[in-house]
């Protein structure tokens, strides 16, 4: 009796043992194979959703562009900008104008909130000679340039410079 619980508790386990070990080998090798291709379906999401919010909301304003500076006592000067993209309707700026001793120059970002609106964050700086007795002006932070004949060009709306007088800063696409 008791040779044949051992015989019956041995044969059990050899068949119980043998049936795990080859069930487990196929399982494991298709969950690997469902998880490989959802994690291909994820990706391939994942770039169009990438692809998509990098698409521009607004025209693109890449490139260089004409940049232009006229005040009431003096005729307008002219120079470029660059805007280089850095993300949805974001720029890098960096620009001047330089005539003689009088120079305006632009560094920062600008982001395109508009069809007629672009905000510009950081440093306007002018210099010129019959304003503010040549001492440099800088206009920080952040400020507005507008467009009323379609994105052609676009004029910075804090017009006043350190004299108290108005002049014009635009940019020209």
């Amino acid at each position: 009796m008791k040779n044949l619980i051992t015989a019956i508790t041995i044969t059990t386990l050899v068949v119980s043992c043998s049936k795990k070990d080859t069930q487990s080998t196929p399982n494991q090798s298709d969950s690997t194979k469902i998880v490989d291709s959802i994690n291909a379906a994820r990706t391939k999401i994942n770039d169009s959703i990438k692809a998509k919010n990098s698409e521009n909301n607004f025209k693109d304003f890449s490139g260089d562009h004409k940049f232009t500076y006229q005040s009431q006592n003096s005729s307008t000067k002219t120079g470029s900008v660059n805007f280089k993209k850095m993300g949805r309707d974001d720029y890098d700026v960096a620009g001047s104008i330089k005539s003689g001793e009088n120079s305006v120059i632009i560094k920062g970002s600008a982001i395109v909130v508009s069809p007629k609106h672009m905000n510009f964050t950081g440093e306007i700086t002018q210099r010129i000679s019959s304003d503010n007795n040549g001492k440099p002006y800088t206009r920080k932070g952040t400020k507005t340039f507008m467009s009323k004949d379609g994105g052609k060009t676009w004029r910075l709306q804090d017009m006043v410079n350190g004299s108290g007088f108005v002049d014009y800063i635009d940019i020209h696409f």
